[in-house]
Parts: structure tokens; sequence; C-alpha cells
């Protein structure tokens, strides 16, 4: 838990604006549930316009300092905080697995550690910017070419992976001589504040702010006139809105959005029980709460029935627990909102497709549901075509790689996909030709730092991490000297 205040009802959360926990200027608040049980355990600010204010008044004086400390001196201090992460990994797993469900073991193995290895990636790269060579261009001239900090970046991000999510907008924007105003999702804010307390400890104040509230505090985020870019992790609704408010004063904006990944598993994969095993671990992880999730399953006409019965099979002996359970792979959908949601689209399952396994709420506390494939479905089925955002695997067949292109490329996301096939050939063809920002082959999911996560169409634009997710925070300036007598 972070440093909340108590009250003789629930512990209250606090923003973290300018070095120093702050109390809500709104006086409002909001419940926070713990999804493993459905009850309220926590109250949360819902910040309002002096709030925002105050926090973007602290980024703004932050930043002069900020942005011109020396690579070498912002990099020395992301490596103490990735330093920081690691020694307080604990507290920043018990907030994040309470709010979220996320099993514990499953958190400290894949998260917490990452998200210091990314503090560390982007304290490196902010001393290895490279660029076009400076010289002489122009006769008696000399250019020179600057990559400069943006100014003070307004930042969302969700509710699926809050702590990461917040880390994979953080790090390159701080590297890059940027500071930081950031509004985590109202209904899981606490292990964004108790990053705050960390990176606090370490950075300059003002450098990192956090303002925690609703969908009206994250507009205001949005749309505040200090804010010279804003990036969000989110729905493409919420991308949509905020590059329109964005475009009334021209902020720069970057945007990761939703994704409905096409796994597209070929007739001559020398293993289909291995990867049907790992597809519906990639599939179903975080309860597939996850834009990348390995979720539309396209497989070869011929193949179908043994790589399903597969499929069904590692799908029904997925083990769903809270966040003591140290065998789960997930645990419970996030918010009742989501639970319905998820719940809606099975309820709507077509009479052509089949439900193989799941399909249904686990229990009636909390928010579980069981991990489910659905298999005879087509292109225009709403579960092909939106995001279901759920522990739900849905199966269509293809006859040929021109159909499984069609199929794979025939959605508006464009964030991610893989490719299964024995045939390197086939492999360079088909993923050359997907339409999704990160392909993988023969494997889902797996992500490093110094490769660029990001995707095209209705999924969005920009990169996180690698080198190009450092670029996306910065500007670019060509200054010219006349040089001549």
């Amino acid at each position: 838990m972070t440093t909340p205040v108590e009250t003789s009802e629930f512990p209250r959360l606090r923003n973290y604006i300018g070095g120093e926990l702050a109390e809500a200027k709104s006086g409002r608040f909001s419940d926070v549930i713990d999804p493993c049980t459905g009850e309220i355990y926590l109250k949360a600010p819902v910040s309002g316009a002096e709030d925002v204010d105050a926090a973007y008044a602290a980024a703004a004086a932050a930043f002069e300092s900020w942005s011109q400390a020396t690579p070498g001196e912002r990099a020395n201090l992301l490596l103490k905080v990735a330093d920081a992460i690691d020694a307080r990994a604990g507290e920043l797993n018990e907030a994040e697995c309470r709010n979220t469900g996320k099993p514990r073991a499953r958190m400290a193995e894949d998260e917490t550690p990452i998200a210091a290895d990314h503090f560390r990636f982007f304290a490196g790269a902010a001393r290895t910017l490279e660029g076009p060579t400076s010289g002489e261009f122009l006769a008696d001239h000399t250019s020179v070419i600057r990559h400069e900090p943006i100014g003070v970046v307004g930042q969302v991000t969700p509710w699926n992976y809050p702590m990461m999510m917040a880390v994979w907008k953080i790090a390159p924007a701080l590297a890059a001589g940027n500071t930081v105003v950031l509004k985590p999702s109202d209904t899981t804010p606490v292990s964004t504040v108790k990053l705050a307390e960390i990176l606090g400890e370490v950075l300059p104040k003002g450098v990192f702010n956090v303002v925690v509230g609703d969908r009206e505090t994250g507009a205001l985020v949005v749309g505040h006139p200090t804010a010279s870019m804003v990036a969000i992790t989110g729905s493409v609704g919420a991308g949509m809105a905020v590059a329109r408010s964005a475009a009334e004063d021209l902020k720069r904006v970057h945007l990761e959005l939703g994704g409905k990944a096409p796994v597209v598993v070929f007739d001559d994969v020398r293993d289909l029980k291995a990867a049907a095993e790992s597809i519906a671990t990639a599939g179903l992880y975080n309860a597939g709460q996850d834009c990348t999730a390995a979720c539309r399953v396209l497989v070869h006409e011929d193949v179908h029935d043994e790589f399903v019965a597969a499929l069904t099979e590692a799908a029904a002996s997925t083990v769903t627990g809270d966040l003591s359970d140290e065998d789960a792979l997930y645990g419970p959908l996030n918010n009742a909102d989501q639970l319905a949601r998820v719940t809606g689209f099975l309820d709507r399952v077509p009479g052509h497709a089949k439900v193989l396994t799941g399909g249904n709420r686990i229990g009636d506390r909390g928010y579980f549901f069981a991990p489910t494939v659905v298999d005879g479905l087509r292109q225009d089925d709403e579960m092909v075509q939106n995001e279901v955002f759920g522990p739900v695997i849905t199966v269509q067949t293809f006859s040929d790689e021109a159909d499984a292109l069609a199929k794979a490329n025939g959605v508006k996301y464009g964030l991610s996909g893989s490719v299964w096939t024995s045939d390197h050939g086939r492999a360079m063809r088909v993923s050359n030709r997907l339409d999704f920002g990160v392909v993988w082959v023969n494997t889902h999911i797996p992500f490093v730092s110094e490769m660029p996560h990001g995707g095209f169409k209705h999924s969005g634009y920009g990169k996180d991490l690698s080198v190009f997710g450092l670029h996306d925070y910065m500007r670019v300036k060509h200054v010219m000297h006349y040089i001549g007598e």
C-alpha cells in the first residue's frame, strides 16, 4: 500500500504534487474497489481544476532546471530510480496486486523487475542520441542539429497494467528532459502514487507529479494549456477524444490504444499442442486485459480440429485465482463495468459459433471470469471486430495465405499479431504484410526495453520503449551559424 491518510471509514489516497503528498483541493473522493471481493477498501481523490493547475505549476517550475540538466545527470538519477524500485519492489507489488487483483507471484516475476529495467534502459538511451552529422551544407555556414525536450507532458494511464504503463510513459519523458503530470485510472491509482513517492525521493521536486481523479480530471490534464504534449494508453474512444482536445492548441500527441491481435497458425507448425499452450497463455494472461493479448486465432482449416482441441484443453486447465494464489495465471477482471462488458459479449455469441470452454463468471464475489474459447466465428462477428479485453480467445479458420492475411488485417486495429509456421519464407512474407506495429513469429507477447511497441490504424501512433520512444518525447531543432569572414 501507498501512504494513505487514515479516516474513520476507509484509508484515503492523496495526490503527489511538487514533491509532496497533497490533499485534493476539490474535496471530492471516489471509492476504490478490491476486484477480488467487489468491496471498497480505499478512497481516492477526484481532483479538480485547482489540483491540476497546481501540478502543472510544479512541473513547469521544475522544467527550467530539469531540461537543462545534462543527459548524464538525468541518467544518474534514473539509475537511482531503478535501484529504488528494486529495493522497494515488495511495496510496489503489494500496492499493484491489492488494487488490481493480480497474483503476487506473476507481478513479482513479470512486471516489477522489468519496470526497473525500463528506467535503466532509458537512462542509457538518453546519453547515446544520434542524428544527422553537423557540417557545412551551405558555403560559409555550419549547421547543428539539437535534440531538445518538448516541455511539460500530460499523461493518462489505464487500469490493466497501472504501474507498468506509468513507467512506459514516465521513463522516456523524463530521460528526454521533460517534466510530467500524470493521471492514473480512477480504478487503479494506488501503485502510481506509490511510484511517485519512490521517484520523489530521488528526483528534484516537481519533475514528476500525479493527480488522481475521474474522466473529467483526465480531460483537465489533457486540455491544460501548460502541456506541450499529451500521451495516453487507453481505448480508441479515449484516444480520439485526446486527439481532438490536443488539436485545439496543436499539442503533440502520443497514443497507444486498443488492439485485436491476430494469431495466424499455419498447417506446418511442428508441435501444435505446444503452440496451443503458448497461445493460451498469451491470450489469457492478466485475464486477457491486454491490448496485445493473443485473443484472435486464425488457424488453417486442415489442422483446425487438432489445434482447437489442444487450445481448449490448455485454456480449461488454466488456473484463475486471487492475489495470494501462486498457481494462478490470472486474477479477476478489473471492475464491475468490465465484467459486464465481457459477459455481454458471451451473452450475444451468435448461433453459428460455439463456446468450447468457459464463457461464465466464476463465483459471485469479485470479478473473476473463466478462461474461454469460442470457435466458429465469422469475420463480421462483433467478437472478432471489437476488443473484448477479457480472458476470451476466438477461433476462425482460413484456407491459404491470402485468406489469412485478409482476415487478419480485416479489423480497425493495428497493434500486434503473430505468425506460427515452420516455413521461414512464409514467416517473412506474412509478417511483412500484416498491418500491425508489432509482429511475433512462433511466439506472442514478449517485450524488451530495446525494441519499440506501438500500432497503426485505430491502435494509435507513437512508440513506447526503445530509442524510438525516447525520440517521441523530444523535438528537433536546426541551428545554423554564419562562419564567413
